[in-house]
C-alpha cells in the first residue's frame, strides 16, 4: 500500500487531497479547488456609470480621494479572466490510472469536472447524496459568477498572458507566491474554469450513497460513508479490501449544530487509519480561547481491547468532549448577530459572504431573533443564483441532520425556519443583484447573504463597491482568507470588517484519545502536526508520518488471504507431506478463481492435467543417468564440490545423444539446458520419477 499527499489544503475551503494505492487499485481522495488563490485577480471593473457613482460617493465621504492611487492599487493585481488552482501535482498524474474517486465534502468536489472531462478518465466516483447535490449547486453558481468575467474579457484562447514568466516576474512577492507556490512548482495546477455542461456531465458520473450504504468496487473493495459532522452530507470513508481495512478521517466535528454528529463508532477496529484533518494546524497559537489546554493529551492506553461500548462512551466524554465546541460556535454566531444589529442601528448595512452552510443556516435563524428583540424591521436578502434551490434542499435531507432537526421532521415542523421567514416577508431570496424583484423591494439598511467569499466573484463585489465608504456598514469574513489582499481592490475602506474563525475539524487535544478509542493497527499521521501534538510512546499502535508531495510505502498488515473452496473440490484434495517440513502439507487444486464481494473463491472449472506441476527433492545423478539411459538418452557425470559445505556435492550431467544438453543438479535447484524441446521434456520426465511431486 502507498499513500501520496498531493496537498494538505488549508482548512474548510480547501480540504486535503491524497492518492491511495491499495490492493492493486488507485484511489483519489477528494478533488478540491483552492479558491482563496482567486485573490490575485482583480474583480471586474464597474461600468462607467457605476464608476462615476462610486467616485461621487467616495468624494462625498472622503472629501478628496486620489483616484490615481486607487488605479495603481488595482494594477497591482492581475487584470484578466481568472484561472482556478487545483491541488499541487494532481495534473502530473495520469487520469486513466485512477480507478476510484471518493468525495468527502462539497468543497472536496469543486475540481472534479476538470477530471471527468479529461480524455482517458474512467474512474468510479462515490459521494453522499447530500454532498453531490450541494456540490452541484456550488459549481453551477461558480460558473454563473465566472460568466461576468467572460462577458468582460471575452473567451480564453490558449495560455493567458499573465502566465508568461515575464509577467509573473512583475508581480509582487505575495502574488507571485500564490501563483507559483513557495517552491515555484505550482503554475501547472492552474486551469480555465469548466462550463455548465461539464458540471452536468460530472454529476451524472457520480454514484451517490446513503448513510452507511455499502458499495462494492470491482467485487473487491467495500466502500462506506459515515458522517464526519463537518457539514450536511460530509463524510469519512471506510475501505475494506482483502488485504487491509482502511479508514479515512477528513475534517470532522464531534458536536455540529445542524449536521449529523461525527460517527466515530463506524471507524473502530480498522487495520489502518489515514488521518487527514489538517484544519487544527496552528490553532493552538491562533486561538487564545484554547491556549489553556495543552496539545499533549495524557491518556491511559492500557484500556483493555475488549472493553465495553459504555466504557468507550465514558472515555469519549472525559477526553474528547471536555470542551463544548458547539457552544463556542453558537457564541461566535451570537457575536456576529449582535454586530450586525449594531450596524443597522447606526444606519449601515451588513454583507455576509460566508461559505459554510451550517454557519449561514444558524445566522439566518438567529439574526431575525436579534432584530425582533431590538424592535427593528430590517430586510434580510439572500442573493445567489442557486439560493432558492439550496434553501429548499436543506429542508428535505433529514438523513444527514442532527437528531434535533430529525425530530422536527417527525413532528411535522420544517427542518429550518427560513420557509416561515420568507412567508412572513422577513427573508427575501433573489438570483441576482439586477433582479427586477430585488430592485422594487430594495430597502436600506439591510442585511445581505451573498457569494463569493473570495471577494472576487458574484454580487458581493458590487455590494462592497456600494458600501465600502460607509463607516457604519459591516463586512463579515471567514478565516482562511488573506484579508489584506482580498480587500485590496476596495481600498480605501471605511466600512467595518469582522473576520471570524470557525472550527472545521478535530482539535489537536482530542486526536490521541480518538485514535486510542478507534484502535487501529497503524496510523498515518501528518508530518506537519508531529511537533504540535505529542502522541505518547505508550500508545498501542505504530504511527507513520507522511508529508506533502511525498509517497509513503506502508508495510503489509496481513500475510494471508482467506480462500473459499467449493465442497466438491475440497473432497478431491490429495494431501502430501513435504519431506523437509513436518508442519506443512501440500495438495494440488484445479478450478477457477473468482473474486466477488471481497471474497476469494475457487469453483469447479476445466479439468487439470494429471501430470505433476511441482517437484521437490534432490535427484541422485547416477540414478538420473540410469533413468535417461532407459529412454535412449546417453550422457556422463561430472562431479564438483559445492561452495557451501553443508550442501554436499553438486553434480553436472553432460548429455551427448540424441543431442547435446546439460543438467546442473544443485542443492536448492536443478537446471536443464537444452536446445531440443523434446529432449528437455524427456529429461524433465526422468527427474520427475526420482523426486516427489503433485
Amino acid at each position: 500500500m502507498k499513500v501520496t499527499c498531493l496537498s494538505k489544503g488549508s482548512g474548510f475551503h480547501f480540504p486535503p487531497c491524497h492518492i491511495l494505492d491499495v490492493s492493486g487499485f488507485r484511489i483519489l481522495l477528494d478533488c478540491p479547488l483552492d479558491l482563496s488563490a482567486l485573490t490575485i485577480f482583480s474583480p471586474v471593473s464597474p461600468s462607467p456609470k457605476m464608476e462615476e457613482e462610486e467616485q461621487t460617493y467616495d468624494f462625498a465621504v472622503n472629501n478628496c480621494l486620489d483616484m490615481r492611487k486607487r488605479q495603481k492599487i488595482l494594477k497591482s493585481l492581475i487584470c484578466a479572466q481568472p484561472w482556478y488552482k487545483t491541488p499541487n501535482n494532481l495534473h502530473l498524474w495520469d487520469p486513466s490510472s485512477i480507478d476510484l474517486v471518493l468525495i468527502s465534502s462539497t468543497m472536496g468536489m469543486l475540481a472534479l469536472p476538470f477530471l471527468t472531462q479529461t480524455k482517458g478518465f474512467s474512474a468510479k466516483i462515490y459521494a453522499t447524496e447530500a454532498t453531490t447535490r450541494l456540490g452541484q449547486l456550488m459549481m453551477e453558481d461558480l460558473v454563473l459568477m465566472h460568466n461576468e468575467f467572460q462577458h468582460f474579457y471575452g473567451s480564453d484562447s490558449g495560455s493567458p498572458q499573465w502566465m508568461s514568466w515575464e509577467e509573473l516576474e512583475l508581480l509582487s512577492p505575495a502574488l507571485r507566491q500564490v501563483a507559483l507556490g513557495k517552491d515555484g512548482t505550482e503554475l501547472g495546477g492552474w486551469m480555465p474554469l469548466y462550463r455548465s455542461t461539464d458540471v452536468e456531465d460530472c454529476v451524472k458520473k457520480v454514484q451517490t450513497l446513503k448513510y452507511a450504504e455499502e458499495a462494492w468496487y470491482n467485487g473487491t473493495l467495500l466502500i462506506k460513508a459515515f458522517s464526519s459532522g463537518l457539514e450536511i452530507g460530509s463524510c469519512n470513508w471506510t475501505i475494506n479490501s482483502p488485504k487491509r481495512n482502511v479508514a479515512y478521517i477528513s475534517g470532522s466535528k464531534f458536536h455540529p449544530v445542524h449536521a449529523m454528529e461525527f460517527d466515530y463508532h463506524a471507524l473502530r477496529g480498522n487495520d489502518l487509519i489515514l488521518y487527514s484533518d489538517f484544519s487544527s494546524e496552528g490553532v493552538l497559537t491562533n486561538d487564545e480561547h484554547y491556549n489553556n489546554f495543552p496539545a499533549s493529551t495524557t491518556y491511559n492506553s492500557s484500556t483493555p481491547r475488549d472493553c465495553s461500548t459504555d466504557n468507550d462512551d465514558r472515555i469519549l466524554k472525559e477526553c474528547l468532549l471536555r470542551n463544548d465546541e458547539s457552544l463556542e460556535e453558537r457564541e461566535k454566531v451570537a457575536f456576529i448577530c449582535s454586530c450586525a444589529v449594531d450596524s443597522v442601528k447606526a444606519g449601515g448595512s451588513v454583507i455576509i459572504p460566508l461559505n459554510q452552510l451550517g454557519i449561514v443556516l444558524q445566522l439566518l435563524e438567529q439574526i431575525p431573533v436579534y432584530l425582533e428583540s431590538s424592535a427593528m424591521k430590517v430586510p434580510i436578502y439572500v442573493i445567489s443564483s442557486v439560493a432558492a434551490e439550496l434553501l429548499a434542499f436543506t429542508n428535505i435531507i433529514p438523513e444527514w441532520l442532527c437528531k434535533e432537526r430529525q425530530e422536527k421532521l417527525f413532528s411535522g415542523e420544517p427542518l429550518f425556519s427560513h420557509p416561515e421567514l420568507m412567508k412572513g416577508e422577513k427573508l427575501y431570496v433573489f438570483p441576482d443583484v439586477n433582479s427586477p424583484e430585488l430592485l422594487t423591494s430594495w430597502q436600506e439598511p439591510c442585511i445581505i447573504f451573498s457569494p463569493h467569499w473570495s471577494l472576487r466573484l458574484g454580487p458581493v463585489v458590487h455590494l462592497l463597491r456600494r458600501w465600502r465608504g460607509d463607516e457604519n456598514s459591516l463586512l463579515v469574513l471567514e478565516d482562511g482568507l488573506d484579508t489584506d489582499m482580498a480587500l485590496l481592490p476596495f481600498k480605501p475602506l471605511a466600512m467595518k470588517v469582522l473576520q471570524c474563525s470557525f472550527l472545521s475539524g478535530i482539535r489537536l487535544q482530542k486526536t490521541q484519545p480518538l485514535l486510542e478509542i478507534l484502535r487501529p493497527k497503524v496510523v498515518l499521521f501528518p508530518e506537519d502536526l508531529r511537533e504540535q501534538i505529542n502522541i505518547s510512546s505508550s500508545h498501542s499502535f505504530p504511527v507513520l508520518y507522511y508529508a506533502e508531495n511525498e509517497t509513503l510505502d506502508v508495510p503489509k498488515s496481513r500475510g494471508n488471504v482467506d480462500l473459499e473452496i467449493a465442497s466438491n473440490l475440497a473432497t478431491q484434495l490429495s494431501w502430501r507431506k513435504l519431506d523437509h517440513d513436518d508442519d506443512m502439507d501440500i495438495a494440488r487444486l484445479g478450478g477457477q478463481l473468482f473474486i466477488d464481494g471481497g471474497k476469494h473463491q475457487v469453483l469447479s472449472g476445466n479439468k487439470v492435467s494429471d501430470k505433476p506441476l511441482l517437484h521437490w527433492g534432490f535427484p541422485d545423478v547416477e540414478k538420473l543417468l540410469a533413468a535417461l539411459s532407459k529412454m535412449g538418452v546417453k550422457g556422463s557425470v561430472e562431479e564438483c564440490m559445492s561452495d557451501d559445505a553443508e550442501s554436499g556435492s553438486d553434480g553436472i550431467v553432460h548429455i551427448h545423444e540424441p543431442s547435446k544438453a546439460l543438467i546442473e543438479v544443485r542443492a536448492t535447484r536443478t537446471v536443464i539446458s537444452a536446445r531440443d524441446e523434446r529432449l528437455a521434456s524427456l529429461i524433465f520426465e526422468a527427474i520427475g520419477t526420482l523426486t516427489d511431486g503433485i
